[in-house]
């Protein structure tokens, strides 16, 4: 079942992020302002605009339990937006960069957030009591090309990471004196700031739109521009890909240990499953659009129009989904447990949906 919003005409939402109750919603409206919606039962209404990038606003990020956003744009900087009761007030940053911020992840823990940058690096954010600002450490070593996405693990610690270069990796994000304990039964015992837990590719994949890991973080899945999903079990797991006639998918999450939903280009997001711990497969579309009513044209009707107009009569650009364009994010939205019970999506034609899974 699928909720459409139409928040824009004609402008696409580049990124979106919900509050904990699901009451707000973040937005990107392709430009460098943040727009906040307030869900009422008439639909969102606009409710704050947050202006302090210079660029593209190109990812955000709500912490469901501080109740911080943290965005980041093309002119190189991040911003953490607290809300004082009246207005959302920014603080910037230091991240160090040189290149654009393509990505951004707030911590499960919410001490911490991971920046994807165009610089090859990632850089860590973490809030230094000593110095009253968010300060970050650089993970460099192995990237070898932009960072795409990221996500992480449920631990804390470990970090998903997709590039530009092809490859998926597995990298540690630990920050002593933030993170208590570095080791993960998966992806290795010793994990200090920068190691690198696991790197898969495949030689014709195509860059890495996106990553998500597995609710119980032992499974990595990504998705490249070759229109697969590919998943791997650990350091030292083979590549297992889904092979799909799609155009490529540029996000993806896993809705239960067992299940992903993914989209992109084909302008409806796709359902991943496994059957009793065997081969993944594609189920199919979560949207399954609706039957057109025929015009009840003849054929005499279809001959003059191709006669007179050199087309046909039947001449509809309206896609037969509910998104008419690019999806360009997918968020989880409601869980039950490790089990996902809604998903939201945005896309270049300025909507914003949400499935009932």
């Amino acid at each position: 079942m699928a909720e459409p919003y139409q928040l824009f005409w004609g402008t696409p939402i580049t990124c979106h992020s919900f509050n904990k109750d699901r009451s707000m919603v973040a937005v990107s409206p392709n430009s460098k302002d943040v727009h906040i919606y307030k869900k009422s039962p008439a639909g969102f209404t606009l409710a704050h605009v947050l202006s302090e990038h210079d660029q593209l606003v190109t990812s955000i990020d709500w912490a469901p339990e501080s109740n911080k956003i943290v965005t980041c744009g093309q002119d190189r900087n991040a911003y953490v937006w607290t809300f004082d009761g009246k207005q959302w007030k920014p603080q910037l940053v230091m991240l160090r960069i040189n290149r654009a911020a393509t990505f951004v992840r707030w911590s499960p823990r919410e001490d911490k957030f991971a920046v994807a940058t165009g610089s090859k690096l990632i850089a860590i954010g973490y809030f230094a009591e000593e110095n009253d600002w968010y300060a970050t450490k650089h993970i460099k070593k192995h990237i070898r090309s932009t960072v795409t996405s990221l996500d992480w693990h449920p631990d804390n610690i470990v970090l998903a990471v997709g590039c530009a270069d092809m490859k998926a990796r597995v990298m540690s994000a630990y920050i002593k004196g933030v993170d208590q304990k570095a080791s993960n039964p998966v992806w290795g015992d010793k994990l200090p700031f920068g190691h690198l837990c696991g790197e898969f590719g495949l030689e014709n994949g195509g860059w890495v739109h996106s990553v998500a890991f597995s609710p119980s973080g032992n499974v990595l899945a990504w998705t490249g521009h070759d229109g697969n999903v590919c998943l791997a079990y650990g350091p030292n797991s083979p590549v297992y890909t889904i092979t799909t006639t799609n155009l490529p998918l540029l996000t993806a999450v896993f809705t239960s240990e067992e299940s992903i939903v993914a989209a992109g280009h084909d302008c409806v997001p796709y359902l991943f499953n496994q059957h009793g711990g065997g081969a993944w497969t594609l189920a199919g579309k979560i949207d399954k659009g609706v039957a057109k009513a025929q015009t009840g044209n003849t054929a005499r009707d279809l001959f003059t129009s191709m006669d007179s107009r050199g087309q046909s009569a039947r001449n509809d650009t309206e896609l037969n989904s509910v998104h008419q364009n690019t999806i360009t994010s997918i968020r989880v939205l409601e869980r039950q447990g490790a089990q996902v019970r809604s998903v939201s999506t945005t896309a270049v034609d300025g909507k914003l949906v949400i499935w009932r899974l």
